[in-house]
């Protein structure tokens, strides 16, 4: 049944219910029919389920193939520690996703409000998620409508539904019934649940709660919109991938050589035994090229990435949307509380004569104009500002006090100077509000109300202090003004004033004719203060900002071109003119649109996939029901603290102060970590490549395995993952946001990472090589011995040089990182241990490994690390010479 179009009488006979209530007994047999009134949330995927998910990674099951098979020959010890770096990853990825989900219980259960109703005839006060269809709910100013209803009585009502419609202005409420179809914004007789009333009071009929409400009907357009993987995660899977294949045939190949070179060799006396050492060689090579701590690794990091970003208002609830902000290129952002301060505010007045000057800071040296303007702002006024600054009432009423307030008269003392004696409360039709005081020996109807109603409705102006006829040039002066503040949309007020007999003790709708015009005031939700500087800064960075408001075009227009965001030849659409527009077209049209206003929840799912057909990660703000399908369709979804539930659920990132000045902050935070994900990967992957160079070398060149299974695992283990984290808590490079955003189709190895991880390991490989060469010569062991330490020393040492790509660990400051230094430290240390007399056995170092041994191993590991920074420095130089002469060549050919 369309409610709307129905009379109460109608409705209250549809719903089985009358103006007394529901009996007790009726109301708890519709609660068992119909359930609770709250949106049914979906069941948490069980723990042991998310447990095993985090085993489905190939380069995990690889692992856990060589963990069965040590298992069955007798490898335990290593066996274990593989599969405890395994565990320590699955049980923190499991402790972030529960973590989250717990974050937003919390916040669904602080929304939860009471309600007043009417059962029995009798008013009492009841939980939301008790109401019942047929419940009357009775509302006042600052009251959040607990149910969908269809209005039954209203006084002066009026309602906040920018949740559902995404308008900045509160909706008038009436009880008449509407003809034809109508949108939702227009349905002036109904009330929707989560809207927040900021005027006046009202009663009403409950017609729908839980998922029958508008809020659950706009969720159920959730399931349709897609959840999307991360740019990080497409590429750490794509690559998992990739050197899962790569591992195995390595394996594979070093398997077959060897085990050919027994089969074949006349020397092997033993086959069974050379093959099962060949299929061992085998397993090391796959431990030494895998990165166990990876997973791990790449979580810490992104969960250090969550902290910096909590700090800065940004609450993450999924650790890889860290790094998607990173890679974000479009940030589609509500208007109202986001770029705006979500609070009417008085920006500009209007008085003729000379008493149009700026309010003086003391109060006494308000002219006559002034202090009359001031006083019909505070007193024909019905909000309120609390002691703790809790504003209720009209968003524009309460603007009026804040006005008095910053100009220095704490509007409570006008307040209590002048008792309130007669009202013509605000309607809708009239456009006028009248209030009647005793202001000094003078009976007052003060009046406020739209600028072209009061026109019409004064004789006189208050000019310079006196009261004169209002003449034909005044109120030009008048329209013109109201005309410029609204071309800058700027919201108007008129205001006046009329004498009355002292004896008069009521006023009536003739009296609000032949007033005193007095002056205007313009007000607007204005930007925030610090969302100049982040647009820019998003602009610089290579960021697009486009504004998507259910507000009006005007006024979106006005504040994108005052913030920076609207250019020259950009345009804006509303999203009726949006729908006349063929996907092609808007295709075509799409770069030069900025702002987009009036728009539904399926103009804002368009807009976002349009972006992504153009292969832009698309960032999107929003706080109400009608914007959540919008939410879980972008790359990444960014909820406003102060929203719905439902925007909530749909979000990756959650905005504790609901400013685009914390989404900017946190695409920087993305970005560094992203950065720092590189770094830590090329780290892990240079270390390792050094590890295979040698193994392939003594494969080639039949030496002996450079390495036990146990060794690599103790650097996999511990020697990696500590200095990779360090590397995780990097600060931001200089130019993190003077950078375009990187590629979607750009690697994990682009750019000079994978330069530098082969200029890295092939140094590393070759120290490792010479080293056990030198111990060869006094004995296969010691040649061992020699290459773990110089693998271990020279890995450990090439952290400072993984810090940067560009830069050498002086040039970025050596002590700047204390992380790194912690970590390098702990690392030596924990080799220290390793070449105890107690303990060098485990490991395979011999007793004759002795000073001389280290003093050469270290110097081959310290001699690769130089290398690595004179190539570096050797690098860069070549890079400037080459941009030098590329620009001269620029230069000559503009200047031929």
């Amino acid at each position: 049944m369309e409610y709307y179009r129905s009379s109460t009488e109608e409705v209250l006979q549809k719903l089985k219910v009358t103006e007394e209530g529901l009996p007790t007994a009726e109301a708890q047999e519709r609660l068992v029919k119909n359930g609770y009134n709250e949106l049914e949330s979906k069941e948490k995927v069980p723990t042991w389920q998310l447990f095993l998910a985090t085993f489905k990674d190939s380069m995990v099951i690889i692992l856990m193939v060589v963990v069965l098979v040590q298992l069955i020959l007798g490898e335990v010890v290593e066996s274990l520690i593989i599969f405890a770096v395994l565990l320590m990853n699955s049980v923190i990825s499991v402790v972030q996703t529960r973590k989250a989900e717990s974050s937003i219980d919390a916040l669904r259960k602080m929304s939860a409000p009471s309600a007043k109703v009417i059962r029995n005839n009798e008013n009492m006060t009841i939980s939301a998620r008790e109401l019942v269809p047929g419940d009357i709910v009775l509302l006042d100013a600052g009251d959040y409508v607990p149910a969908d209803g269809r209005l039954l009585e209203t006084r002066s009502l009026k309602v906040n539904e920018g949740m559902l419609t995404g308008e900045s202005e509160a909706a008038d409420k009436d009880i008449a019934a509407i003809a034809g179809e109508s949108p939702l914004g227009d349905r002036h007789n109904m009330v929707y649940s989560g809207s927040l009333v900021v005027y006046g009071r009202g009663t009403f009929v409950v017609t729908g709660t839980a998922n029958h409400t508008e809020i659950g009907k706009i969720a159920d357009m959730l399931a349709s919109a897609e959840a999307k993987q991360t740019p990080l995660q497409r590429k750490l899977d794509d690559f998992s991938k990739k050197l899962s294949i790569g591992i195995l045939i390595l394996c594979i190949v070093i398997f077959a050589v060897e085990a050919a070179r027994i089969w074949f060799g006349a020397e092997s006396t033993n086959l069974g035994e050379g093959i099962l050492n060949a299929f061992m060689f085998a397993v090391a090579v796959a431990v030494a090229a895998i990165p166990e701590a990876l997973s791990s690794i790449v979580t810490i990091v992104l969960a250090v990435g969550t902290t910096k970003m909590a700090k800065q208002n940004a609450i993450i609830r999924k650790l890889p949307a860290v790094e998607t902000l990173g890679s974000t290129s479009v940030i589609c952002t509500d208007k109202t509380g986001t770029l705006t301060q979500n609070k009417m505010t008085v920006t500009k007045h209007f008085l003729p004569g000379s008493s149009n000057a700026p309010f003086s800071d003391n109060p006494i040296d308000w002219n006559e104009a002034q202090q009359m303007l001031m006083h019909i702002a505070v007193l024909c006024n019905d909000s309120h500002i609390t002691d703790d600054g809790q504003e209720i009432g009209d968003p524009t009423e309460v603007a009026l006090l804040a006005f008095s307030n910053k100009n220095h008269k704490d509007y409570r003392e006008i307040r209590n100077s002048y008792a309130r004696e007669a009202e013509l409360p605000f309607d809708s039709d009239r456009k006028l509000m009248s209030t009647v005081h005793m202001i000094g020996d003078t009976k007052l109807m003060l009046t406020k109300g739209g600028p072209d109603v009061m026109f019409s409705r004064c004789d006189y102006v208050f000019l310079d202090g006196k009261e004169e006829p209002i003449t034909d040039e005044i109120l030009r002066r008048f329209s013109e003004t109201n005309e410029k503040f609204s071309n800058d949309a700027l919201r108007v007020l008129a205001y006046g004033y009329k004498r009355l007999s002292t004896d008069q003790q009521s006023i009536d709708l003739e009296d609000e004719n032949g007033l005193v015009l007095v002056g205007l005031t313009a007000m607007i939700d204005p930007p925030r203060e610090a969302v100049y500087d982040s647009i820019k800064s998003a602009k610089s960075a290579g960021i697009r900002t486009v504004m998507i408001t259910g507000d009006h075009k005007t006024t979106a227009q006005a504040i994108g071109k005052e913030i920076g965001l609207v250019e020259a030849n950009d345009i804006a659409l509303t999203g009726q003119e949006l729908d006349e527009l063929t996907d092609e077209e808007l295709d075509q049209q799409l770069e030069n649109i900025s702002v987009y206003a009036r728009v539904s929840p399926e103009n804002k799912i368009r807009i976002v996939r349009a972006w992504q057909k153009k292969g832009h990660i698309t960032a999107m703000t929003g706080d109400g029901v009608n914007d959540a399908p919008a939410l879980k369709q972008a790359d990444i979804g960014i909820a406003m603290g102060s929203g719905t539930d439902v925007a909530k659920d749909a979000s990756a990132m959650i905005l504790a102060d609901d400013n685009f000045v914390s989404i900017v902050s946190a695409v920087g935070v993305g970005r560094t970590v992203f950065n720092n994900i590189k770094k830590a990967i090329g780290y892990l992957f240079a270390g390792n490549l050094g590890a295979i160079i040698a193994i392939l070398f003594a494969v080639l060149f039949n030496f002996p395995n450079p390495f036990t299974a146990l060794q690599l695992l103790l650097i996999n283990l511990i020697n990696d993952s500590l200095p990779a984290i360090a590397l995780g808590m990097e600060k931001a490079e200089p130019d993190v946001m003077k950078n375009k955003p990187r590629d979607i189709k750009e690697g994990i190895f682009s750019g000079d990472t994978l330069r530098s991880i082969i200029v890295r390991g092939v140094l590393i490989g070759a120290a490792v090589i010479i080293s056990q060469y030198v111990g060869m010569q006094i004995s296969s062991e010691m040649g061992v011995a020699m290459a773990f330490t110089t693998l271990i020393l020279a890995r450990t040492l090439q952290t400072f040089a993984a810090r940067s790509n560009v830069k050498t660990a002086i040039g970025a400051g050596f002590f700047s990182n204390k992380y790194v230094i912690y970590a390098v430290a702990f690392c030596l240390v924990l080799y220290g241990f390793t070449v105890l007399p107690a303990v060098r056995g485990i490991f395979s170092i011999p007793a004759s490994f002795g000073m001389s041994e280290w003093a050469i191993a270290a110097g081959l590991a310290l001699t690769a690390v130089i290398l690595m920074e004179v190539l570096k420095v050797i690098g860069n130089r070549l890079n400037l010479r080459d941009k030098a002469n590329k620009s001269n060549s620029e230069s000559t050919i503009l200047e031929g």
